[in-house]
């Protein structure tokens, strides 16, 4: 392949993944961070579940 032709394919190819990783940014500050409450009900959720869960017993010597 001619430099020339490989070097514009480079560019070409890399000015496509500035576009991608610009609207990928763009999405996630967009999307809404999740809610104070949501994050403490789910850590509660599993405390619950970890105090819920009996302990496994250990085999007699």
């Amino acid at each position: 392949m001619h430099p020339e032709a490989h070097l514009a394919l480079h560019r070409t190819r890399t000015a496509e993944l500035h576009a991608e990783a610009e609207t990928h940014r763009l999405a996630a500050q967009a999307r809404r961070p999740r809610a104070l409450r949501t994050r403490v009900g789910w850590t509660l959720v599993e405390v619950g579940l970890r105090l819920a869960t009996p302990l496994p017993t250990s085999a007699p010597l």
